[in-house]
């Protein structure tokens, strides 16, 4: 079907929100031209149907290392920074600070403002049947105040139950919700919009060892390294939930609306502990906590293409608002469309208010260098530790693991991106750490505060 065909019957969306993912935690070689980029254990056969039908993204970037930041973004296509929500809600009541440590952390926002126009609700608007079920956690007011006509409730990591192992119980139930939902509008002959967010591996420790114990296993039947696939992600439950991507997939094809509809599939970060071939994981700004698989198929999507263009989680909010005919945004969306990349067969111009991507993360959470920010433009990336006010340079198309750090080498490009960065948050009047004027000299907060190690390898 020829996207102007497509752009006229009005398509639907269905978008599949991963929990905690490596880029390279899926049995799909993200990147043609990195090996490495596919691990060798982990079997999604249902994310491969996906990424053959349509296309995958080599350098794709979640919004945060974090849950609640990434999602804020991607439902609104505004950064985390603009957003004032760069932070994880877990029920804690801090807000990323460390007694004793250099910078204080600033505090962000843990609810989404009512003022925020979400995707469900844009789309909506505009005619469509909108849902959500699953991992909601961008604040305890229902997806159905956001625009989203039917949802299972605001929640969070523990699920509907608030238990400590949701899955694989709540994995199956959101994909029978999601079914009933498309069986019902398709019946109707109502667009739709739905969004089956997933949630975690987590258990008690038990439970953890047993499912280490299988992984080990099967990673030694297959030949691999089960160190290197999970990054501390739980296999079995990233096995069930590509199992339950074949029931949606099954269900379009059924209800005859397949060929009308966009599929989505991404994580909203990257998984906790190592993500060979990158660096780093989940809370903190090296590419393992940032760099996350993204396919898309659909009508107009030409099959098996991978796409080298830079795109963020940011983006899909424009893209899928241009994909539903819905011309207007809100004021300060900060993603482009990739309808461009979509129609262009990888290639094309994904206009974006700004050039470079900043990823804002002015917290303690689980990686020693503390609060700091990412700016990635062309080859370079440039991270901000604010401790320290250290600078570091990587050239990823060099240093795919970010082990090369340019700066002292360049130090105009390191001046030219800080500048950037500077120019970029203050745009988004972005929340920034403050210097602890109460901190004796010398004085380092413990690193057992801070998260453990958080780079090359070591402990996270």
């Amino acid at each position: 079907m020829s996207f102007a065909a497509n752009a006229a019957s009005r398509p639907n969306f269905l978008f599949i929100f991963g929990e905690g993912q490596g880029w390279a935690s899926t049995s799909i070689q993200m990147d043609d031209t990195a090996p490495a980029s596919k691990g060798d254990i982990v079997r999604t056969p249902n994310l491969e149907r996906i990424a053959a039908q349509g296309m995958r993204f080599a350098s794709a970037y979640a919004p945060s290392p974090r849950c609640t930041p990434s999602r804020a973004s991607v439902f609104t296509g505004k950064s985390p920074a603009q957003l004032h929500m760069t932070f994880v809600n877990e029920g804690r009541g801090d807000n990323g600070s460390v007694a004793g440590a250099r910078v204080n952390a600033p505090r962000p926002l843990m609810e989404m403002p009512a003022s925020e126009v979400m995707i469900g609700g844009l789309l909506k608007r505009a005619g469509y049947a909108t849902a959500h079920f699953g991992k909601w956690h961008v604040g305890r007011v229902s997806p159905k105040e956001h625009g989203y006509d039917e949802t299972d409730g605001p929640n969070n990591n523990g699920g509907p139950e608030n238990v400590e192992t949701p899955n694989p119980k709540q994995a199956f139930a959101i994909t029978r919700l999601g079914m009933d939902f498309m069986a019902r509008q398709a019946k109707a002959g109502k667009p739709f919009y739905l969004q089956v967010c997933h949630y975690a591996g987590r258990g008690p420790e038990g439970a953890l060892k047993e499912t280490l114990a299988s992984v080990t296993q099967r990673a030694a039947a297959r030949g691999g390294n089960a160190g290197r696939d999970r990054g501390l992600v739980d296999i079995a439950v990233m096995e069930d939930m590509d199992t339950t991507v074949g029931l949606l997939l099954v269900k379009l094809k059924e209800l005859g609306i397949a060929e009308n509809t966009y599929v989505i599939y991404t994580p909203d970060h990257g998984s906790q502990g190592r993500n060979v071939p990158l660096t780093g994981g989940k809370g903190g700004v090296w590419d393992g906590g940032i760099r996350v698989p993204l396919l898309i198929a659909g009508p107009g999507v030409a099959p098996g293409i991978c796409s080298r263009a830079r795109v963020s989680g940011t983006d899909l909010f424009p893209t899928i608002a241009e994909l539903a005919g819905v011309r207007e945004l809100p004021r300060g969306v900060e993603g482009g469309s990739l309808v461009p990349l979509l129609t262009g067969g990888g290639k094309g111009a994904v206009k974006r208010p700004r050039e470079e991507f900043v990823i804002h993360f002015p917290h303690y959470d689980k990686d020693a260098d503390g609060p700091a920010s990412a700016i990635l433009l062309g080859n370079f990336k440039l991270m901000r530790i604010y401790e320290t006010g250290a600078r570091r340079l990587f050239d990823l198309s060099k240093d795919l693991a970010e082990r090369n750090d340019l700066a002292k080498q360049m130090p105009d490009k390191v001046a030219e991106l800080d500048r950037r960065l500077t120019e970029n948050l203050a745009a988004v009047s972005a929340q920034m750490p403050t210097i602890n004027a109460n901190l004796p000299p010398g004085q380092v907060p413990p690193d057992a505060k801070r998260g453990g190690k958080g780079k090359k390898g070591k402990k996270q």
